[in-house]
């Protein structure tokens, strides 16, 4: 532990942090916040003398109607101190101390927590104001950065008011774009670029979960980056409430990317010695997207609770029967199932009190004796006996009027005054923070998953906060709700180890970094359409390691698009995340079950490297033909997928370069098992197909293979063996 206090302010200080390529060089000489003199490409090792210099060089001069001083821009801004922008701390004290100006007491270097390599602390205090600061500032073994601040009323007397805490980190002037995402219910997560100019680039989510909408990452960037070249630089807010990210250059040059939760009116109420801590705000860099990406995957990975067992086969049963329960066709479902290889059959919607429709019944957790007469134990003992995990759908945040729980506690029910916030689903959002109903959810489930020693919980969230008060005080209660849930699934996984829970919320709209710090995976999307996936994981996974996105095989013709895709399309697709079925295989063919057992042979044959290589995305100027893929860490192996999304540019559709391969290996690559993919008329395999080829490294990259000419929306598959 090193530990420097500020009774000699003036005394030289420089924190380097380096660790997975990355430097974050700080300023902590005092008596201001620390500054970010760099936050980028690995430094090496300067020497004391030159990281000095280096604050010097930095240092910008004074100009025409400015401030008699340069300002410092800190992780924590302070208009105090003259910064004109977005302050990083917003608040006050019925109308004064709304200006903080901190002064640093104390910078620890401390132990750090996996998967953290360096920890810097640093305390600050406004004296005048009576306020209390900390900063958190790790740095993960994969290069990303993490950010949190925290403030305390230490007044004995009076409240504070804070509005916003939100940290940043600076951007050179080269970047010069922006991409973040927006999306909606089944078109989750779309990209969106433009120009960073300036002023301030503000996404403000207030429905009270992430959002399908969200942002996912802010990224800035040099002009035309793409997924291989140019310097990037994104955040992200690990929050599942509501949030504001953001994008600022001022006109002295200075860019910022931040972020934190977003306070509705008197959530940031802080009483006399009350502590508000801001989410983690993490960042990466990288030179182009995918190195910024394999860094927040390489940091996901390396956390010692991540999924390492192998991501079993799942089927859940919510597009095969719908609400639709019947023991003898569930029966017949898993026997299904078991016969192509699944290995954890779930039971969606429909299996509780009263639920025959998405109208009635949420609260009411206990078997539907009318559906159920024995209890689930029956399907559950079929599908254990068949060799199958067992996994149950829960949506434990909401509530139906229409069920015995809201007549029982309609207190328990969020809303900001005597009427109901408008429905959604039929359904209204149950009071965590409220004990009564935390402990009524908790028992309810913790009470199942004894009773059935439940594998996986199916955990859903299908609407909007709005007019989220508490009938308790009438106050806002989105926060006190996010922390709730929080702390409900830690409860339930430390009474329950290796209870394994999934993250869904109308699909998609729960994606984010504080939910996955407790949760195994994400559902991705509610649209199961192949195309569609394509987009929806390729952007996702730009955050999240496929091992954690939910992909599933769904019906011959999407219920959510109604478009008809043929089978190699669509399990292809979900070969690349954590793969599953959403199709009632019962009305499959007997050649559609053998084809389906061969692909999930191959997902189960392959999943190793899927879940722990890099992540390769190859940019291609016919947006027609996307080439992704996964390279073993050991550059041992990797497995591409050629997708034509549309009709190409080009027929044949000319070279496809594969990248992240050892330049000066020599790979054998060969189509993935003429078992699994058969070409049709409607696709033609190049010359090579029939033999394979054997290339460097360096060559696949920089020159590449003749591509397939496929139809649209197909997939071949190659597979690389080092040699």
């Amino acid at each position: 532990m090193n530990v420097s206090t500020m009774s000699d302010v003036a005394a030289p200080a420089i924190t380097h942090l380096r660790a997975g390529g990355t430097s974050l060089v700080l300023d902590t000489a005092g008596p201001h916040l620390p500054r970010v003199l760099h936050w980028g490409a690995d430094l090496g090792e300067p020497t004391r003398d030159e990281l000095e210099a280096l604050r010097t060089a930095l240092e910008p001069q004074v100009v025409s109607s400015q401030l008699d001083a340069a300002v410092p821009v800190s992780i924590l801004p302070e208009q105090g101190l003259g910064w004109l922008g977005t302050p990083g701390l917003s608040g006050h004290r019925d109308g004064r101390d709304f200006s903080p100006r901190f002064t640093v007491r104390s910078v620890e270097q401390t132990e750090p927590e996996p998967p953290f390599v360096e920890h810097v602390r640093v305390e600050a205090e406004d004296e005048r104001a009576e306020l209390g600061l900390v900063l958190d500032v790790g740095l993960g073994v994969s290069g990303v950065v993490a950010v949190r601040a925290s403030v305390t009323n230490a007044s004995s007397s009076m409240t504070y008011t804070l509005d916003a805490l939100t940290p940043t980190l600076p951007v050179p002037t080269r970047a010069q774009e922006i991409l973040d995402f927006t999306g909606r219910h089944l078109r989750e997560r779309s990209p969106q670029r433009h120009a960073f100019t300036l002023g301030s680039h503000v996404r403000d989510n207030r429905r009270g979960r992430t959002g399908a909408d969200a942002t996912l990452l802010v990224v800035a960037g040099t002009p035309g980056f793409d997924f291989a070249g140019g310097d990037v630089w994104g955040v992200h807010v690990a929050w599942s409430g509501n949030h504001r990210t953001f994008a600022e250059r001022v006109n002295t040059g200075e860019g910022l990317l931040g972020g934190g939760e977003l306070l509705l009116p008197g959530e940031g109420t802080l009483a006399p010695g009350a502590t508000y801590s801001s989410p983690w705000l993490y960042a990466a860099h990288g030179t182009g997207l995918d190195e910024m990406s394999a860094r927040f995957h390489d940091h996901l990975r390396a956390r010692p609770h991540h999924p390492v067992s192998p991501r079993p086969v799942v089927l859940n049963t919510w597009e095969a029967v719908y609400f639709d329960h019947d023991l003898d066709s569930l029966v017949d479902l898993a026997e299904v199932a078991a016969e192509v290889g699944v290995e954890r059959f779930v039971l969606d919607d429909g299996w509780f009190l009263g639920r025959r429709d998405d109208t009635a019944g949420l609260g009411d957790w206990y078997v539907d004796p009318a559906v159920w007469p024995n209890g689930l134990g029956p399907l559950v003992d079929k599908v254990r006996g068949l060799g199958m995990q067992f996994g149950l759908w829960f949506e434990p945040e909401m509530i139906n009027p229409d069920s015995d729980l809201a007549r029982a506690h309609p207190e328990w029910i969020l809303s900001a005054g005597d009427d109901l916030p408008p429905a959604a689903r039929s359904q209204q959002v149950l009071d965590l923070a409220d004990p009564g109903a935390y402990a009524y959810i908790l028992e309810r489930i913790d009470s199942l998953v004894t009773e059935y020693a439940i594998d996986y919980i199916k955990w859903d969230h299908n609407r909007d906060l709005v007019e989220p008060g508490r009938s308790a005080h009438g106050r806002a209660g989105v926060h006190e709700q996010t922390l709730a849930v929080y702390r409900l699934i830690d409860e339930l996984k430390a009474r329950h180890p290796g209870l394994e829970i999934e993250s869904c919320s109308s699909g998609g709209a729960r994606a984010d970094l504080g939910i996955l710090e407790r949760t195994d995976r994400i559902w991705a999307s509610d649209c199961i359409d192949a195309l569609e996936r394509q987009q929806i994981e390729r952007w996702t996974g730009l955050l999240l390691p496929p091992e954690l996105i939910g992909s599933h095989v769904g019906s011959p013709t999407s219920h959510s698009t109604g478009r008809r895709h043929v089978l190699s399309f669509r399990a292809a697709t979900a070969l690349f995340g954590h793969m599953g079925i959403e199709w009632d295989l019962r009305t499959a063919s007997r050649e559609e079950r053998d084809e389906l057992a061969r692909w999930i042979a191959t997902y189960r044959r392959h999943r190793g490297l899927l879940h722990t290589g890099r992540v390769v995305r190859v940019d291609h100027p016919d947006p027609a033909l996307q080439v992704h893929g996964v390279v073993a860490g050991d550059g041992s192996e990797a497995l591409f997928a050629l997708v034509t999304t549309g009709t190409t540019v080009w027929s044949p559709p000319g070279p496809v370069r594969l990248a992240g391969l050892e330049p000066d290996a020599l790979y054998r690559v060969t189509p993935l098992t003429t078992d699994v993919l058969r070409f049709g008329p409607d696709q033609h395999g190049a010359p090579w197909w029939e033999t394979g080829a054997v290339l460097s490294g360096r060559t696949l990259a920089v020159v590449g293979v003749q591509a397939p000419a496929q139809h649209p929306e197909r997939s071949a598959l190659v597979h690389l063996e080092r040699l």
